[in-house]
């Protein structure tokens, strides 16, 4: 799913978390009422976009139950669920940016939550033999090796989503959703799960090369 926060950069800046900034539940950010006076404001961790963040979390098991259960209503249903999920995400980034509700938490919990939705739902169809193991275990262990690399670089500061991080998840989405809906053609599935590989290994050498780059740049800032 898309990952919440800034535009991408290389470096910690600004608008990224620090060391000192990532303890502390609650997050300061510029207000945004209006006024154009630069007042900062303190926002609660648990706002409504950590609040959905947390729900996509909490509805993947229903999804796995429903994605179980023989019958094509069911697989319908499984879809729905899905989907949901996958709007929640689109919504929860979107009230974080418009709303000035972007917290440490919600930066690091937001792909955790995506990464579980899309984990569980390609292991599920694996076990089904409706998805091969092996591109469950590409886009799984990139998935996972980004997230680790991100608690690895934090110290240094917070890696920002990538223009190509949210393609990749849009392609995620739409291969695993054909992949639920019965009655796709095999041709059709393969072509959308081809593209989101591709787009899902690229990224991730990205982000490798960007955490190798912001940790370089930390390391001269403190030699300074």
């Amino acid at each position: 799913m898309t990952e919440r926060g800034e535009p991408p950069v290389d470096v910690a800046g600004p608008g990224e978390v620090t060391p000192e900034s990532a303890a502390p539940p609650v997050a300061a950010v510029p207000a945004v009422d209006g006024t154009g006076d630069g007042a900062i404001r303190h926002v609660s961790t648990w706002n409504i976009a950590n609040v959905l963040t947390i729900a996509r979390l909490a509805i993947v098991p229903v999804f796995i139950v429903f994605l179980f259960v023989e019958g094509e209503g069911w697989r319908l249903a499984a879809l729905g669920v899905f989907l949901l999920a996958s709007l929640t995400d689109q919504l929860d980034g979107w009230l974080a940016r418009k709303y000035a509700l972007v917290t440490d938490f919600g930066k690091i919990a937001d792909p955790i939550a995506d990464k579980a939705l899309i984990g569980a739902a390609l292991l599920s169809l694996s076990y089904l033999g409706e998805v091969p193991w092996w591109v469950t275990v590409v886009i799984i262990a990139r998935e996972a090796g980004v997230t680790l690399l991100r608690f690895l670089v934090i110290r240094h500061g917070v890696i920002p989503a990538s223009y190509g991080g949210k393609v990749k998840t849009v392609l995620q989405i739409v291969a695993i959703a054909l992949y639920i809906v019965p009655g796709v053609p095999d041709l059709i599935r393969w072509v959308a799960m081809g593209l989101a590989l591709v787009v899902t290994v690229g990224t991730g050498a990205d982000y490798v090369v960007r955490a190798v780059r912001l940790r370089q740049v930390a390391r001269s800032a403190r030699s300074r």
